[in-house]
C-alpha cells in the first residue's frame, strides 16, 4: 500500500500507524489524501486551508459527497498538520459541516422474523442472527472468531471493535444453537464464518451485504435494509422492552450515550401507557 503513496502522505501513513489506528482508518484517510493532491496537482505540505475549503465544497456541491467523507477529508488533513507539520490546527480549525439529521431505517419483530428464517444456507442464517441479537457491527462479524463465543457466561467477546475497543455483549439461546450447527457443518478454522474455498480468511463485506440484501428481497421487506439496519433494530427492540439505555450503550460499544439515544426517536412507546410515579405513592 505504502508504494501507492507520495511522501507527504506516507508520513502520514506512519503517524497514523504509530498512533495504532485500524488498517481501514489508515487506508481510508491516506487514499483521500492522495486523491486530493492529485487533483490540486500540490504536495499535501503545499495545501493550505483555502485550497482544502474549496476541494471539499466541489466534493459537496458537485459530487454529491456525503459529511461522513468531508469529515474524513478534514480528520486526516489536521493529522498532518497538527502532528507532521507541527503547525497549530487552532489558527486553522477547518468547521465541519453540519450532521444530516437522519433517523436509521429500523425492522419491526415481524419482519426481522422474516428476514431471519429466509436464508436456506445455515451459515448465512448464522451470520444474520448473531448479527442482530448481539447488536454487531458488520466487521464484528467478520473478524469473530470461534473463541468469542462464551456459552458458559453466554455473551460474546467482540475483540478491537471500532475504535480499537474491546466489550462485551449478549449471546441468544437461540443465535447459540445455530451457531453450533454452522460450526457442526461447515468447521471454520481461524474465523467463525470463512468462505467456502478460501479457508482460515474472513468473508468479504461484499458477500455479507449481498446475503443481508438477498435474504431482504426473499422477505419481501421494500426499506432500504443494510446490515446496520439489524443492528439499529436490535437496540431499538431493547429499548422497547424496557432495557436500560445505558446497558445497551455497553452492548453497542458506543462511547458516549448521545450516539445511543438516536433510538429513544424510533421507538413505539405509547405516551397514553405511561402513568406518573405518584399513582404508586400511598398518599
Amino acid at each position: 500500500m505504502k508504494n501507492q503513496f507520495s511522501e507527504d502522505v506516507q508520513k502520514l501513513l506512519f503517524e497514523m500507524e504509530y498512533r495504532n489506528y485500524s488498517p481501514r482508518s489508515v487506508e481510508s484517510y491516506c487514499n483521500s489524501m492522495q486523491i486530493m493532491e492529485n487533483q490540486l496537482f500540490k504536495r499535501l505540505s503545499e495545501i493550505n486551508e483555502v485550497d482544502l475549503k474549496r476541494y471539499l465544497h466541489g466534493l459537496i456541491t458537485q459530487k454529491k459527497c456525503s459529511n461522513s467523507y468531508i469529515n474524513q477529508h478534514i480528520s486526516a488533513y489536521k493529522i498532518f498538520v497538527q502532528d507532521i507539520l507541527k503547525q497549530d490546527w487552532e489558527s486553522i480549525r477547518i468547521i465541519r459541516p453540519r450532521r444530516e439529521q437522519k433517523l436509521p431505517v429500523v425492522l419491526s419483530v415481524g419482519e426481522l422474523e422474516r428476514l431471519l428464517n429466509t436464508p436456506q444456507n445455515i451459515k448465512h442464517k448464522a451470520m444474520l442472527v448473531i448479527m442482530y441479537s448481539a447488536g454487531l457491527r458488520l466487521q464484528e462479524v467478520l473478524q469473530m472468531k470461534p473463541s468469542s463465543i462464551d456459552s458458559e457466561r453466554m455473551r460474546i467477546h467482540v475483540l478491537q471493535g471500532k475504535g480499537k475497543k474491546d466489550r462485551y455483549t449478549i449471546l441468544s439461546q437461540k443465535c447459540l444453537e445455530i451457531l453450533r450447527l454452522h460450526f457442526k457443518l461447515n468447521r471454520p478454522k481461524v474465523y467463525l464464518f470463512e468462505p467456502q474455498h478460501k479457508p482460515g480468511e474472513p468473508v468479504s463485506d461484499r458477500t455479507l451485504q449481498h446475503i443481508v440484501k438477498k435474504a431482504a428481497e426473499k422477505a419481501g421487506l421494500k426499506k432500504n435494509i443494510s446490515c446496520h439496519t439489524l443492528r439499529h433494530s436490535f437496540a431499538t427492540h431493547l429499548l422497547e422492552s424496557g432495557v436500560n439505555i445505558k446497558l445497551i450503550q455497553h452492548f453497542l460499544g458506543h462511547t458516549t450515550l448521545k450516539s445511543t439515544s438516536v433510538y429513544l426517536h424510533l421507538t413505539n412507546a405509547d405516551p397514553e401507557r405511561v402513568s406518573s410515579p405518584l399513582e404508586n405513592m400511598n398518599i
